[in-house]
């Protein structure tokens, strides 16, 4: 599949080109910017996080290891105290809350790692260090038959320069 690279001096350029590309369909896009700027982060796409997923998964996890871890334990080594149970719930919340925020907080640390991408690996193809420099890139994935169309919208929208890279 081939993939389009383009390259712009104003981030509102950017924004305009991407909002146009997705006004049309193409949904696989990537902007490369030298530093955040507002206008791109809402020319892309505005949907949820999977992070909170591993939150979620982590928050639940925490909570049933933290009641059961306890509940055994008052089980392994019986202390009766006061005539109540051995696995009363209301003294064992204070530590399932805290291994719910202990685990939620580690899986999300993890989920920001695997879903952002913020681990060590090769960069792609169509990176550029001049991206992170003073120029903007916008790299769009699309089928053979709709180059020209691309090409012609980067174009129009003042993309410095344009190459194909095949991915």
């Amino acid at each position: 599949m081939p993939t389009l690279v383009s390259v712009f001096d104003l981030p509102d350029d950017v924004a305009q080109a991407a909002v146009k590309l997705r006004g049309r369909g193409f949904e696989e896009l990537e902007i490369y910017s030298p530093a955040p700027f507002e206008i791109i982060d809402d020319a892309l796409d505005a949907r949820p996080s999977k992070v909170r997923v591993y939150t979620l998964l982590g928050g639940l996890v925490g909570a049933v290891a933290g009641f059961a871890m306890q509940i055994w334990m008052s089980w392994e080594w019986p202390i009766r105290v006061g005539g109540k149970p051995y696995a009363s719930i209301p003294p064992y919340v204070v530590i399932g809350f805290e291994m719910t925020v202990l685990f939620a907080g580690v899986l999300t640390l993890l989920g920001l790692l695997a879903v952002g991408g913020l681990y060590p690996r090769k960069l792609r193809s169509t990176y550029s260090s001049r991206f992170s420099a003073e120029e903007f890139g916008l790299a769009v994935s699309c089928a053979d038959c709709d180059v020209a169309e691309i090409d012609a919208l980067l174009r129009g929208h003042s993309a410095k320069e344009v190459t194909l890279v095949e991915v």
